[in-house]
């Protein structure tokens, strides 16, 4: 039986960035059975099967994800959100790699996961990922943006991990080199990390849209009750629910039922309706005094959440806080 031949990834040595970690750390999940080299030795990176950020080419098919060659002009399509025409965001390794094997990347981690998605919902999680993180990774890495000020951006986290002049002191060439991997190694894992969560939780957002939609109403359709708490709802409300003014869920750990607030718009701190303001800030006794309600437990400061112990306590608590029906 023919012994399978590891897929070669080759990216440059020396010190890493977030797009070349990016790139080939995606490449890893895809061919789980690989080897990385890191070099500069343009016959050996034109012998792998893959080169990220390295090789001066940029051709898919044989796998070559450069961006810094003479002519190179890959840029995502230019778009348009709330009638306004954002510029088209230029590809660094991290883009090229992701739009290429993102979609197979995704695959890799929900199966992992005994998640089934179908190609559109993959493809919308492919999307999403562009969106949120991996075109912020090329924003930084050709100096379009700097996305975050400080050491606080991904990319400037990430490059915190390469070695120091003080930490290569007394070390050999070869010595030298197997420290600067092994830093490379541990910023792919964190890296790695942070993106496979960020697909896990897209992934729930989708699963959740219909589960959402088709919660029960109470209180005259302006209290929405999801049996399970933690789950994605704000879009789905937010978009689809215009009547929906609270949300009630039991919490992670099934010790209290909560409500909660529904913002104007995500992302707003403004809601479409406040909590009572006679609620702020209280806690157990002083909020069942005020509510009587017996099993009142808090009312947030800011009057955006509360809860009970009961759904009963927390219904009570919604149908107190609602507007009266005109």
């Amino acid at each position: 039986m023919a012994m399978i031949q590891p897929t070669t990834i080759a990216t440059h040595s020396g010190s890493f960035h977030a797009d070349d970690v990016f790139g080939v750390g995606v490449l890893m999940g895809v061919f789980p059975e690989h080897t990385l080299t890191r070099t500069r030795h343009e016959p050996t990176i034109a012998q792998a099967d893959f080169a990220v950020d390295v090789g001066g080419e940029w051709d898919v098919a044989r796998g070559r994800f450069d961006h810094h060659q003479r002519g190179f002009d890959g840029e995502r399509p230019a778009r348009t959100v709330n009638g306004v025409e954002q510029p088209a965001v230029g590809y660094a390794s991290a883009g090229l790699v992701w739009t290429a094997h993102g979609a197979a990347y995704v695959q890799a981690v929900a199966q992992a996961r005994g998640f089934e998605l179908n190609a559109a919902a993959v493809q919308e999680v492919v999307e999403a990922i562009d969106h949120s993180l991996v075109q912020y990774l090329d924003m930084v890495d050709t100096g379009q943006h700097e996305v975050a000020a400080g050491i606080f951006g991904l990319s400037a986290l990430v490059a915190q991990l390469n070695t120091s002049w003080i930490e290569e002191q007394g070390l050999d060439t070869v010595a030298k080199a197997q420290l600067q991997e092994e830093r490379f190694r541990h910023a792919i894992a964190i890296v790695r990390a942070f993106l496979d969560q960020a697909i896990v939780k897209k992934i729930a957002q989708l699963r959740a849209v219909e589960i959402v939609r088709q919660a029960p109403r109470l209180l005259g359709g302006r209290v929405l009750h999801l049996s399970q708490g933690g789950m994605p709802w704000t879009r789905v409300v937010v978009e689809e629910m215009p009547e929906v003014l609270l949300v009630l869920y039991p919490d992670s750990d099934g010790q209290q039922y909560q409500l909660k607030t529904v913002p104007v718009e995500a992302g707003s701190f403004q809601a479409r309706m406040d909590l009572p303001q006679a609620w702020a800030g209280l806690r157990e006794q002083e909020l069942a005094a005020v509510t009587s309600v017996p099993d009142s437990v808090f009312c947030h400061l800011k009057c955006f959440i509360a809860g009970a112990r009961s759904f009963e306590g927390a219904l009570r608590l919604a149908e107190l806080a609602l507007p009266a029906q005109e």
